[in-house]
């Protein structure tokens, strides 16, 4: 694994944002789309493939935390603007996301 500076680090921008609708993507078995409120910065569009371990019901009105300047990408037609962070072991059976372990604010950047 390639080791990264600090400075590379620093260009990274985490965020924490509370997930305001989800919706299973029907023409995929991977994908569910997020529609993310991020406090002042607004809200975004993210998929996440994440459908098949969670229900899109599981995430509503909850905190995650997500890649906020990851360059958008065109899915399913449409634009993902982030990405939401999970820790996923080698046989990709289990897949957990990560969540701030007290209520904090939509937006709020992680260091």
């Amino acid at each position: 694994m390639d080791e990264i500076s600090i400075d590379d680090f620093a260009k990274i921008d985490i965020r924490v944002g509370k997930v305001i609708e989800a919706t299973a993507v029907p023409e995929s078995s991977k994908l569910i789309k997020l529609q993310v409120d991020f406090g002042k910065l607004g809200e975004r569009t993210i998929f996440a493939g994440i459908k098949a371990w969670y229900k899109p019901e599981d995430l509503t009105d909850k905190n995650f935390i997500f890649l906020y300047n990851l360059k958008p990408k065109a899915m399913m037609g449409e634009e993902s603007q982030g990405m939401m962070l999970a820790a996923e072991d080698e046989d990709e059976k289990e897949c957990v996301l990560l969540i701030p372990d007290k209520d904090i604010p939509a937006g709020t950047q992680v260091h």
